[in-house]
């Protein structure tokens, strides 16, 4: 079958990660035929973007792929007539990120960059600009698929798919990693695992494993109970409450430790913050050594210390799925589309993150029906915070703010949602022109 070159343009090319992804891609020139890929960033991205590109050109070139490689800062080019386009950015960079962290730890409250404030703050200054990118798909590449990588991707997904008509689909490398973890702890391939995922972004659970068809729910459960490990690389690790997990009857994602951890793991944060620095500040001097290393002209592989940052999977998270809408595979990923009547009790129209089978037709999620009263009053406080923080970033809407931040379970109450929500506004005023 000859199937049509394929390219890709890349929002965020600068990104450490890259080097990931573009490994992915060359292991998979058999199934992909990506011919370009258009790597694009902003001005301040520039340094970075130029020492991608050339370790990427120096990767194509030692595999012997027929790829075009470009970088620049002119997004519309790169998303000219693109079939897909992978969004990966942040606004405001890692010192954003780093404000994220702290500013929500000086009211008591977790400090992280996709749950809580932190994610809400993200939201803000990210919202505005992916639609605006958008705009630009929907005139430059009408039938190009947006694969959806920034942060808080659930959130930002639904922002996409309430207003724009850009065929997108959001993904997370967390249901990989934890599949990749079970898989450990079965001592078995991941494809003799059946999962099913449903929830919401960073906070998804498995309600349901089997292993070869036999339901193995039970010894997951008493294996994570005993203290087997089940983090990730930028997620400290507090062991789970035996008890808990056994009542849970579900296998939570890393990220639930930020609700039912929540003192643990602020005092985690607050040390680690007085101390070595916030996850991002270590993470702005793994990247300084990264790109030092990516500079050097006899590299030509993503290097070890990459695994360091913490996106463990991510290529295979995104080039999955697109093997699967390239090839119309009917394989099942774990992505963030809209529920359509999947788990009873949300609307249609909201976004939620579960098994869903992929072709060239796109997700549709595998129906899960209703959720125990275990996990499903969670996931209508935090969809209720999602939906809120939409219409604040869009609108510039500050009343929704506020009410966006009363409503997460992270959050105090009214006072504390203010004096947050004041300094979030102050901090990112350069980020959030629509709240001017």
């Amino acid at each position: 079958m000859i199937r049509k070159p394929i390219k890709l343009a890349v929002i965020g090319g600068g990104s450490s990660y890259t080097p990931e992804l573009v490994e992915g891609i060359l292991k998979r020139t058999n199934s992909l035929p990506i011919t370009e890929i258009h790597f694009v960033d902003i001005e301040a991205g520039q340094e970075k973007l130029d020492i991608i590109e050339a370790l990427v050109q120096r990767m194509v070139l030692k595999a012997n792929a027929n790829i075009i490689v470009k970088a620049s800062l002119d997004r519309r080019t790169a998303i000219k007539d693109a079939d897909f386009v992978m969004t990966q950015f942040r606004v405001g960079g890692l010192q954003a990120r780093a404000n994220d962290e702290r500013i929500p730890l000086k009211y008591n409250v977790i400090g992280q960059e996709t749950t809580g404030p932190g994610g809400f703050a993200k939201a803000l200054r990210t919202i505005p600009v992916i639609l605006d990118i958008c705009k630009d798909i929907e005139e430059l590449a009408p039938n190009a698929w947006m694969l959806n990588f920034t942060n808080p991707a659930g959130l930002v997904t639904e922002a996409i798919l309430k207003y724009t008509n850009v065929k997108t689909i959001g993904l997370c490398n967390v249901p990989v990693a934890m599949t990749m973890m079970i898989a450990e702890m079965m001592q078995c391939s991941t494809r003799d695992l059946s999962l099913e995922f449903a929830g919401l972004n960073h906070l998804v659970w498995v309600h349901q494993a089997w292993l070869n068809g036999k339901n193995i729910m039970v010894d997951i459960l008493e294996k994570i109970a005993d203290g087997a490990n089940f983090s990730m690389n930028n997620i400290f690790e507090e062991p789970w409450d035996p008890d808990f997990i056994k009542a849970l009857g579900a296998i939570p994602c890393p990220y639930h430790r930020y609700f039912y951890q929540t003192e643990e793991m602020l005092t985690e944060e607050k040390y680690a913050a007085q101390n070595e620095g916030t996850r991002a500040e270590q993470v702005m001097l793994t990247e300084k050594d990264l790109f030092k290393l990516y500079q050097d002209p006899n590299l030509a592989d993503k290097p070890k210390e990459l695994e360091q940052r913490g996106g463990a999977y991510y290529s295979d998270a995104s080039l999955n799925l697109m093997d699967a809408i390239v090839n119309n595979l009917n394989t099942i990923n774990v992505v963030n589309v809209r529920n359509n009547g999947t788990i009873s009790g949300l609307s249609d129209d909201v976004v939620i993150e579960c098994s869903a089978i992929v072709g060239s037709w796109g997700a549709r999620p595998l129906a899960v029906g209703e959720l125990n009263p275990e996990v499903s009053g969670l996931i209508h406080q935090v969809k209720a915070y999602e939906q809120l923080t939409i219409e604040a970033a869009v609108h510039g809407d500050y009343n929704k703010g506020l009410i966006a931040l009363v409503n997460h379970p992270l959050v105090g109450g009214i006072t504390q949602a203010k004096e947050i929500l004041d300094d979030i506004l102050r901090t990112n005023r350069d980020y959030l022109p629509q709240f001017k």
